[in-house]
């Protein structure tokens, strides 16, 4: 079935896994994360060093090791992990086409794609790790 909004894998799991991670109050590992979600423990433990190199998260090695996050994320908002791991989400205010001929002279989507980027950034700026 086809979706209209996509969000990537690995996005995915960096904002559960934070999420998860966030409202634990014992360390978790990716083992865990991957039961929960689903997702490969191998996919999870990719991103979830990522943020640990880039200081969301906080990792002890050993057989009961795992993660936490760390003070510098608590009052992150869920954009900066999404930015983090696909770039800039992009403000669309221009067509896709980008043709010079298009026969139309307004979108015949109507700015809809602007609509949900606009959307979709707003609600990830409000809500921060620690609300999760």
């Amino acid at each position: 079935m086809s979706k209209i909004f996509n969000i990537s894998e690995a996005a995915t799991i960096a904002l559960h896994s934070m999420g998860l991670i966030a409202r634990s109050e014992n360390v978790i590992n990716a083992q865990e994360i991957a039961d929960v979600t689903g997702f490969s423990k191998n996919h999870i433990s990719k991103i979830l060093q990522q943020l640990v190199k880039n200081g969301y998260l906080i990792s002890t090695r050993g057989p009961k090791g795992g993660f936490i996050v760390s003070e510098k994320s608590k009052n992150v908002s869920l954009l900066e992990i999404y930015n983090l791991i696909e770039g800039d989400l992009e403000d669309s205010t221009h067509c896709k086409m980008q043709c010079e001929n298009c026969p139309f002279s307004s979108c015949i989507f109507g700015g809809l794609e602007q609509k949900f980027s606009n959307e979709f950034r707003n609600y990830l700026v409000s809500k921060k790790v620690a609300e999760l």
